[in-house]
């Protein structure tokens, strides 16, 4: 389980976000998405360093404001967010796969730009084609991530470190665990493909607020 905030959250790697139904269809294996280097990783992961916090500085939070939006200009990201809840089973819900340029964030926990962990979320494909994150792990540490929020502010975020995970090894508390400064994850399928069983894992960025406008 994973816990976000008060709220625990069964595996996020839930099967509706990464069968990989476009590569299924085409035996487009070839055209899988890209996956972050060793060198998008935070620095000191394979040592068992906590080395989580970036020496970036950060920006100071912002209230609580559910977000409309998200872009990240480096790999043509402009979508749409839409709330995510629970599944009756834990875990996190994912956006409708027929609509490719929609991303999700989870609505019952910290919003982008407060202080804590938010969470979003998105297919990285579907039997179209190339979804809203299919780009997620080609972006590099230092990318920004803007997110629209309802109360017509814009939180910026500063990319600190693009990493995958096999779904068995899922560290639950470096992506989920509670920040003391805003923070977001942004998390779609990835790790290697098999035409039996889709994607077995997950790309998660990992980035922190510097700055708003």
């Amino acid at each position: 389980m994973r816990r976000v905030g008060n709220v625990t959250i069964a595996a996020v790697s839930a099967t509706a976000l990464c069968t990989g139904a476009w590569l299924l269809r085409s035996g487009a294996e070839t055209h899988a998405p890209p996956q972050p280097s060793a060198a998008q990783a935070h620095a000191g992961r394979d040592t068992g360093q906590d080395t989580r916090r970036s020496a970036a500085p950060g920006a100071p939070a912002l209230p609580a404001s559910a977000p409309d939006r998200i872009r990240i200009p480096s790999i043509r990201v402009n979508a749409p967010l839409t709330g995510l809840g629970l599944t009756p089973a834990g875990s996190l819900d994912v956006p409708p796969a027929a609509r490719e340029n929609l991303a999700g964030w989870y609505e019952a926990g910290t919003t982008p730009g407060e202080t804590g962990t938010a969470i979003v979320a998105g297919h990285v494909d579907n039997a179209d084609g190339p979804a809203v994150f299919y780009d997620l792990g080609a972006l590099k540490k230092g990318a920004t991530v803007e997110v629209d929020r309802r109360d017509g502010t814009v939180a910026v975020f500063t990319v600190d470190a693009v990493e995958a995970y096999e779904a068995r090894s899922f560290p639950d508390v470096r992506v989920y665990g509670a920040a003391a400064r805003p923070e977001l994850r942004v998390i779609t399928c990835g790790g290697g493909y098999s035409r039996s069983t889709g994607y077995q894992g997950n790309v998660v960025v990992f980035a922190h607020l510097t700055g708003s406008r």
